[in-house]
């Protein structure tokens, strides 16, 4: 590089956009830039590096192969640089920061929306910025600093970027149809339920992993013949007589779907724990730990009244 020359932050926000929309219209657009200032700080940016960062392919630009390199590195630069400006931020006002969160379906319900109304009487100034996900997505959020604190089930304890903190222990019950001919019972054993339809979420979803494990261990593979992407999907499914499910306690809080039973497992028992995840390799923010802290004494109260 010749002396005096300088990439700019404005430079490389621009080529990100552009790199992850492969069109400069729609990179101007996004940002509220015109297309002309746009091209002009990209080839700024390619003439000071000294490469070529794009192919032009009709009206759609490509990434060349050092582009790739050069756009997954700057991401993490840009990432750290935001991290640094929030540090300060927080550092400055810790009453006033937004913390970003993540959360899977099963505790969208109860869980998540107790937690937060009942840190907002404490911390009303304190924003938060929610994200749900799979659990893979979660683990991975967290690991690679888009957000900082997730709410999980179950928690991974021996992880090497992540942090779990287990907040609680809940057992996996069956919900079948009112109709069904085990409805009357007071529990069940999992081998009873060994020739049913079961509705489950898609593989990948831990909570079906849950459920396959314990019917494995209970000595079958689950029949499943429906599936449902969320916790209303796979509880209408049940309601409608469709199959029966296996879900954890918390899911159902206050209130059994109607034209359902759920029913304790007497054997083997199925449980699951949930807890927060943070990572290992970064500091939570002031606010942030704020309310990692609130969460932590929330759950370990309720606990002692359980």
């Amino acid at each position: 590089m010749e002396r005096g020359s300088k990439m700019e932050l404005r430079q490389l926000r621009y080529f990100i956009e552009v790199a992850e929309r492969e069109h400069v219209s729609e990179a101007a657009e996004h940002l509220h830039v015109a297309q002309s200032a746009i091209s002009l700080q990209i080839s700024k940016l390619e003439a000071e590096l000294g490469v070529t960062l794009f192919e032009r392919i009709g009206r759609n630009v490509k990434l060349t192969p050092i582009g790739k390199t050069f756009l997954m590195h700057t991401k993490t630069a840009l990432k750290a640089i935001d991290y640094a400006k929030k540090q300060v931020d927080d550092y400055l006002n810790p009453e006033k920061g937004t913390i970003k969160i993540g959360y899977p379906t099963s505790l969208a319900t109860h869980l998540l929306p107790t937690v937060i109304s009942a840190f907002k009487k404490r911390q009303p100034n304190i924003s938060f910025h929610l994200r749900q996900g799979s659990y893979s997505f979660l683990v991975d959020a967290v690991r690679n600093g888009d957000i900082d604190i997730a709410f999980l089930g179950p928690v991974p304890t021996n992880h090497q970027d992540i942090l779990g903190h287990i907040l609680f222990t809940e057992n996996v019950s069956a919900l079948i149809p009112a109709t069904h001919r085990l409805a009357d019972r007071q529990s069940v054993s999992l081998r009873d339920l060994k020739e049913e339809d079961f509705v489950l979420f898609p593989k990948g979803y831990v909570l079906q992993q849950i459920a396959v494990n314990a019917c494995k261990q209970a000595g079958f593979m689950p029949n499943i013949t429906s599936e449902g992407e969320d916790m209303d999907a796979i509880k209408g499914l049940v309601s409608a007589g469709i199959g029966i499910s296996l879900l954890p306690d918390s899911t159902f809080h206050e209130s059994i779907p109607r034209f359902t039973v759920k029913l304790p497992i007497e054997m083997p028992q199925v449980k699951r724990t949930v807890g927060i995840i943070t990572p290992k390799n970064r500091n939570l923010a002031p606010s942030e730990k704020v309310f990692y802290e609130f969460v932590k004494d929330f759950f370990s109260v309720l606990e002692q009244y359980q």
